[in-house]
């Protein structure tokens, strides 16, 4: 190097590279550094916006400074080739050689030239509205000092004094003329940006901040993608507190967006295929192209100590050249900077590749979930697909690589010990491999467990989805411990396979932390046995060495885990996509009818509800419906008319025959038995998707007789509704879901039992105004048990077990469902509950007001702390673990520390000694320079695997006596082991404490959860719950240990590198103070916005948890309305918001890896550059250098360590929180009682009401506005009343589901606000509107709390007519199904109905208990109320009058108010009364 410096400089061999010369800074000096340097970096910094996108609208004129850059740094490109020509000339007046002045000037036109193309990009982008990134005018001025210098030199020289000379003179032309361009640049870049510009993006730059779109990666220059400098507003949002939402976020890459993503993977998609295949296909070249980058940071890694050794052995060495201390610095600068910056490239891209496939399964799934046959799984099992399989899949991605990248780091590790101790290390090898077979039993383990705590966990999910959806009737029945203690029990089997996951975690960490000290000793035991000596030399390089095993081998047992997760999950979600589809070109005949006017056609065909037929199964032999007709389909509970119209729809098997719609491509109408609403606006619920059509849309609202429900809600038809529509009335939901098959404004309408739900004049009203009203016109299939109804039908069907009997006009069939024809002017049936709603006012229009949300908005919106997380979630987490065990964990994790630091020291200590014995030895001091391809031993003393050894190198071979080796080795091995143990103790505490934890943390939540209010689940969707018994709890369980583990092991690890620094070398603990404030700020603006990132991403995940269980709900629905596309567009929108949220968050952390990765090499370069400068001015100690570096090297890791590892246990605590808000924050049922009372305290069923008043919330009218009677022992009241008149609000008060804003409530004398809510709802009995039953057997359903022998519950069944329905299913036994599915609706009411026969309470209150009966049954039914409960109090909200007349009183009810109070006989005689309007409505 020294002879080119002197050749390019023209300068002598004493001085090849002049700082000074002649008073002045040398011109060579001034040409390479000042000037060449500078136009380097701008050359790469301009090359790095040449990629820039293009300004997406037409491209109008620059402003004027754009075009004044552009011509300044155009001529500045082309002044230095003018400058070469008068430099050719020779003249002594002329600075520097001619070789010297080529290399600047081309230097500097290539620079200026890739600087020129840069600008023109940037003009014709974005960048156009201002001055362009600040860093380019920056660099762009960095010449400048090396002009200036150049001009005064001319000054110096007279080059303007006489004689003038032409060569001089044009030079210093050049110069003057550069400096002028350059001020040109100045001013240009000064002036500001295009302000004339109209287009869009102009005006847009109006707007705040976070409502600009916002630039991701894509077309970013490269610096700005090294660097993240795109993420710079984000990141300034977040440190101002300012990320809120979703959308102020930055938009994803388009490689990452949903819609990209979805063609991409359907692009690859056959049936049947392997996931794994099509992921590969998809993303797996581009994955398996990052390995190249892996192999590259891995083999970068090995550069800092191999330059290390080589650096330091030049400090030592006098006679070598100072270049190659340069060249050594420079390289270990470079390697640190090149290794963090593709390290980190890596991380990010492997991220992206992550994101990319958990898009594509998330949209894969969602797109499964529409396309199912009637086979499917659980809305609970589809959440956890989502949630855990899905992100347990991405773990493969970083695992895969790992899997490899691990045993290369092992095999060169292990190469470079073979170098040190020949074949011995043999040994040690063989024992590592021993143990690779019991890793291997371990990890079987593991993954059988991890499979087993999926199942538990599915079906704990999956109850918990069935009790949040029933959680008013598990109140109503006082269940909530029965339901908690079932949940518990999943919930302890789940703990039981993580506790064993958890400790052969431990162990498998254990193992491989302790196998570095065993391997060592093994070694050394094998070397002696070889016939070797035994030096302390080799003893030391050897566990050097074998520490630096330590990495590779403690992280394999997690890769493995992590793909054996992965595995496990592959194959479930692999299961889920294998299921069935829905298939309508295989379901329905393809060709036409053989009658031109027949609109359904079933001919010889069988359909069934699971696939080989072992159920239910519907025979129809030979149907026909023409066109325009109406077919009354009738028949007992259970025969199969829900079966019937869902086989028309396509959501049974068909096993064989044929059936042939006329364009079922266009859809069809289909009102379910149960009425499916979505959590939106009731005008969203209506339109579904179709858009507004206002003529067409009072028509439905007329129709449906909604005008008055409309009216009296706050919002009109922009009330939203809850979840399920639970804030309606079950009338109002079948209403609602009618009008929205009704807009539709379909040619084929499948009506399942839509007036079972109203009152008499809401059914004569939806009769004549909507099925033979607006849609008189299509084909209709109405289902109903009310026959009366039916007589204008064109063809009624009787059908008995899943056949047709019999088939004919109305006045044929009729009469053989009928229970007695002439009363059916009295067979009025079921009025109207108004469930709790959270309004209740008079009308206050005629038509829906089409307002915007308003203050009574009953959604609201997912809270999201803001800020750190707060202390007391830490603290909550400390309790959870318990004080004791965290204060033993942190106390062993200290001691295994201090032992490690121990251990080091300890071998310091022998090499202090052996130096001292051999420093006599002529071998001292010699170099190992005849073997420059192994590392010497300043690698290993240097490197992190032996920190804290002695200043000074130790003899390559000292002899040393085998009884000093053996007294210092059995020193060394008693300290081994003492850290082993303490290791192990402190992995199986850190077990034990985060299992406790796991286990409290949801046994809280799930208390919390069963106390809440029902108002508290009116307004909140189950998918929000859900994500806490979901992601949340698995984050607690399974993610948070995992980093709060690696943050422990930093935090002590700095400790005791902090204590043996300050003992050994204070002087480097004055680094600490600015290096310390420089990582707080930079994790400090990392960490607000990361928070908010984890809060957002956890927020945007509940809306998909909900639209998946909402849209399993509804599927049959969706499919009918041909609205799969729709709904699939907007999973797409929820999961794009989701993933903008994770890709921002992982974007964060690798903008701050990178600049903490930058600022260690920093650290260690400029200790290396003061080593040299020490070293030319012969003061350097090259031991000093030595260890100043390792520690760098060690410190700088483990500061970014700590940061990254706390930045992610605080993102994790998110988790915890949300599940603290929940356990803490919950509004809660009163707890309290204030009077103790015995067991059977309500003996005799006296109910007075004083005055009660409830109004839901403050500033809504009352629902009951001082309600005063009284109801004596063993009475039976029936209670009616119009839609909203608060005859459900009674029962509410009655149970206190709700607390009244006045009055009380006496039952036998006893004020029901003094007792417990246990003690209360233990002795009242319901019979609920809509039947609730949970998966399990007909016993756990029928007899949750287990207090009946078999007979008992045999008699019930007996009595409600089920015996012969639950016998094929397999007797108590015999398993329900989700929500009771294997029984149709009114068999679920029925069953509903025998557990209230199993009560013993003395007061009963039935609330339109037998809504999907036919009539036959329920005068049977109502026979056995009568009898069983003849003795009791029984509270009957009216559903068929004719039971109402039999009742000893009637209760009338007028906008919360009793009306009326007296027997049938008396209201009926009086002219006027409200009940006899109600009477003569029925009877029209």
């Amino acid at each position: 190097m020294e002879r080119l410096l002197i050749k390019l400089c023209d300068s002598s061999p004493d001085k090849p590279f002049p700082l000074w010369e002649s008073g002045s800074v040398g011109h060579c000096f001034t040409q390479l550094v000042l000037n060449s340097l500078a136009h380097v970096l701008l050359a790469l910094t301009s090359a790095c916006y040449l990629g820039t996108p293009r300004y997406p609208g037409s491209i109008a004129p620059c402003s004027p400074g754009w075009r004044l850059r552009l011509v300044a740094s155009f001529l500045l490109s082309v002044l230095p080739l003018f400058d070469l020509f008068p430099a050719a000339i020779p003249s002594k007046t002329v600075p520097g050689p001619l070789g010297l002045e080529v290399l600047a000037g081309g230097i500097s036109t290539i620079a200026w030239i890739t600087h020129s193309l840069a600008l023109w990009v940037l003009a014709r982008s974005h960048s156009r509205l201002s001055r362009g990134p600040l860093i380019m005018a920056l660099i762009a001025l960095l010449p400048a000092p090396a002009m200036v210098l150049t001009l005064l030199w001319h000054c110096q020289q007279g080059t303007l004094l006489t004689p003038l000379q032409l060569a001089p003179l044009f030079r210093l032309c050049f110069v003057i003329l550069q400096l002028t361009m350059l001020l040109a640049y100045l001013l240009g870049w000064a002036a500001p940006g295009g302000q004339r510009q109209t287009s869009f993006w102009a005006s847009d730059s109006l707007l705040s901040e976070p409502q600009r779109p916002e630039v991701t990666e894509d077309g970013e220059s490269w610096l700005s993608r090294f660097f993240y400098m795109w993420l710079a507003p984000l990141l300034t949002r977040g440190a101002r507190g300012q990320l809120h939402q979703p959308q102020d976020t930055c938009l994803l890459p388009y490689r990452l967006q949903t819609a990209y993503l979805a063609r991409l993977f359907r692009a690859h998609w056959k049936e049947r295929a392997k996931l794994w295949l099509v992921l590969y296909g998809a993303f797996g070249q581009r994955y398996l192209a990052l390995g190249l980058l892996k192999l590259a940071g891995t083999l970068l890694g090995f550069s800092g100590p191999l330059l290390l050794s080589l650096l330091v052995g030049f400090l030592e060495n006098e006679r070598e050249p100072l270049s190659q201390g340069i060249l050594y610095a420079m390289g270990l600068a470079g390697g640190a900077v090149l290794g963090a910056l593709l390290q980190n490239q890596y991380g990010y891209e492997l991220r992206k590749v992550a994101l990319q496939a958990r898009g594509a399964v998330l949209g894969a799934l969602y797109h499964k979930t529409l396309q199912l046959g009637p086979s499917r799984p659980s809305a609970g099992e589809a959440v956890n697909l989502l949630g855990t399989d899905s992100e347990r899949l991405l773990n493969f991605a970083s695992s895969f690589h790992e899997a490899w990248g691990l045993p290369l780091q092992l095999s060169i590790t292990l190469y470079l010990l073979y170098q040190q101790v020949g074949l011995a290390f043999l040994g040690g090898l063989g024992l590592a491999l021993l143990l690779v077979p019991l890793n291997k039993v371990i990890a079987t383990r593991i993954l059988a467990k991890n499979q087993a705590m999926l199942q538990h966990k599915d079906a704990r999910v999956k109850l918990m989805t069935e009790l949040l959806c029933g959680i008013r009737v598990i109140k109503f029945c006082g269940w909530e411990q029965t339901l908690s203690s079932r949940v518990q029990k999943y919930r302890a089997q789940e703990l039981q396979q993580l506790r064993v996951i958890k400790y052969l975690d431990a162990a498998c960490v254990y193992l491989w932390a302790a196998l570095p000290v065993v391997i060592s000793i093994v070694i050394f035991i094998t070397y002696v046995l070889m016939g070797h000596e035994l030096t302390a030399t080799k003893v030391f390089t050897a566990l050097a060495l074998v520490g630096m095993l330590i990495l590779p081998l403690n992280n394999f047992p997690w890769v493995i885990n992590g793909l054996l997760e992965a595995k496990v999950s592959l194959e479930r979600l692999q299961h889920f996509l294998d299921l069935p589809d829905h298939d309508p070109q295989a379901y329905y005949s393809p060709d036409p009818p053989t009658e031109p006017l027949t609109v359904l056609e079933l001919h010889e065909a069988v359909f069934s509800w699971d696939p080989i037929g072992t159920g239910l199964e519907t025979f129809i032999s030979h149907l026909e419906v023409k066109k325009g007709s109406l077919v009354g389909i009738v028949g007992k509970v259970g025969c199969g008319k829900s079966s019937l119209l869902a086989a028309v729809s396509g959501e049974l098997h068909r096993l064989s025959g044929q059936i042939t719609i006329v364009g079922r491509l266009e859809g069809f109408g289909l009102a379910t038995q149960e009425p499916w609403i979505q959590f939106a606006t009731i005008r969203d619920n209506i339109l579904f998707g179709k858009a507004f059509d206002a003529h067409l849309y009072w028509k439905v609202l007329e129709a449906c007789a909604l005008h008055d429900d409309l009216a009296i809600l706050p919002d009109g038809d922009q009330t939203e509704v809850g979840e399920k529509g639970v804030t309606l009335s079950g009338g109002q939901r079948a209403r609602i879901a009618l009008a929205r098959a009704v807009y539709q404004e379909n040619k084929l309408y499948l009506l399942d039992d839509p007036l079972a739900a109203v009152d008499a004049d809401v059914a004569n009203h939806l009769l004549h105004k909507c099925i033979l009203g607006i849609l008189g016109h299509t084909t209709r299939l109405l289902c109903t048990h009310r026959t009366e109804y039916l007589e204008q039908a064109d063809v009624v069907l009787l059908l008995e077990g899943g056949r047709i009997l019999q088939a004919g006009p109305p006045s044929e069939i009729l009469p053989l469902v009928q229970v007695a024809p002439d009363a059916q002017a009295e067979d009025v049936q079921k009025t109207e509950s108004a469930a709790p709603q959270a309004w209740k006012p008079e009308k206050e229009s005629e038509e829906p007001k089409d307002v915007g949300p308003s203050p009574s908005r009953l959604l609201q919106e997912e809270g999201k702390k803001e800020g750190a997380v707060a202390f007391h979630v830490y603290q909550a987490y400390w309790k959870a673990v318990g004080g004791w065990l965290s204060l033993a964990i942190l106390l062993f994790l200290l001691l295994m520390q201090g032992t490690r630091n121990a251990a080091d020291w300890w071998l310091s200590h022998w090499i202090s000694q052996l130096k001292m014995a051999g420093n006599d030895s002529q071998e001292l001091w010699q170099l190992p320079s005849h073997e420059p391809s192994l590392p010497s031993p300043q690698l290993l003393l240097f490197s992190p695997g032996g920190l804290f050894a002695p200043v000074s190198p130790w003899p390559r071979a000292t002899p040393n006596s085998s009884l000093d080796v053996q007294f210092y080795l059995t020193v060394y091995g008693s300290i081994a082991s003492a850290n082993s143990i303490f290791t192990l103790l402190r992995a199986i505490l850190f077990a034990t404490g985060i299992l406790q934890a796991a286990a409290t943390l949801h046994q809280r939540l799930l208390h919390r959860i069963l106390r809440a209010p029902v108002t508290f689940f009116d307004s909140t969707p189950t998918g929000r719950i859900l994500n806490r018994f979901s992601s949340d709890v698995a984050c607690a369980d399974d993610s948070l240990p995992f980093v709060l583990n690696i943050l422990l092991a930093n935090a002590v690890g700095l400790l005791g590198l902090l204590a043996v620094l300050g003992s050994g070398l204070p002087w480097l603990l004055l680094l600490l103070p600015p290096l310390g404030a420089l990582y707080y700020s930079i994790q400090r603006h990392y960490r607000a916005s990361s928070r908010e990132l984890r809060r957002l991403s956890s927020l945007t995940l509940s809306p998909l948890y909900t639209h998946l269980s909402e849209s399993l709900a509804g599927l049959s629905i969706i499919r009918a309305s041909r609205a799969s596309c729709r709904f699939e567009e907007e999973n797409e929108k929820l999961l794009e918001l989701n993933q903008r949220c994770q890709f921002a968050s992982s974007a964060c952390q690798q903008w701050l890896d990178i600049r903490l990765q930058l600022m260690g090499a920093t650290v260690v370069s400029a200790i290396a550059i003061i080593a040299l400068i020490q070293h030319y001015q012969h003061l350097a100690n090259p031991g000093l250098v030595g260890l100043s570096l390792s520690y760098a090297l060690s410190l700088t890791g483990l500061l970014s360590g700590l940061v990254s590892s706390f930045t992610q246990t605080e993102t994790m605590m998110v988790s915890v929180e949300r599940l603290e808000e929940y356990s803490c924050d919950l509004p809660s049922e009163p707890q309290g009682q204030q009077i103790q009372v015995g067991v059977g305290w309500l003996s005799q069923g006296h109910v007075e009401f004083q005055d009660v008043v409830l109004a839901y919330r403050p500033g809504l009218p009352n629902a009951l506005d001082g309600v005063t009677f009284d109801v004596l022992p063993g009475e039976k009241i029936g209670i009616v009343g119009r839609t909203g008149s608060g005859k459900s609000s009674l029962l509410l008060v009655l149970f206190r589901l709700v607390e009244p804003s006045a009055g009380h409530i006496f039952l036998d004398g006893v004020d029901t606000s003094l007792l417990g809510l246990s003690d209360l709802r233990s002795q009242l009995a319901i019979i609920p509107q809509e039947p609730f039953l949970f998966s399990g057997t007909v016993r756990e359903n029928l007899d949750p709390l287990g207090r009946h022998e078999d007979e008992v519950l045999w008699q019930a069944l007996e009595d409600c007519h089920l015996s012969e329905v639950i016998t094929p299913l397999g007797g108590l036994d015999g398993e329900l199904g989700e929500g009771g599915r294997h029984l149709s609706l009114g068999q679920r009411q029925l069953l509903c109905l025998a557990r209230a026969l199993l009560t013993d309470a003395k007061i009963l209150c039935i609330d339109e208990a037998t809504a999907s009966v036919d009539q036959k049954t329920d005068q049977l039914l109502q026979q056995t109320i009568c009898n069983r409960f003849a003795t009791k109090t029984v509270l009957t909200i009216a559903h068929r009058l004719n039971t109402i007349l039999n009742s000893d009183r009637v209760l009338v009810l007028q906008a919360g108010r009793v009306a009326e109070l007296d027997t049938p006989a008396a209201l009926r005689s009086r002219p006027y009364s409200l009940f006899q309007q109600l009477l003569q409505n029925s009877q029209q």
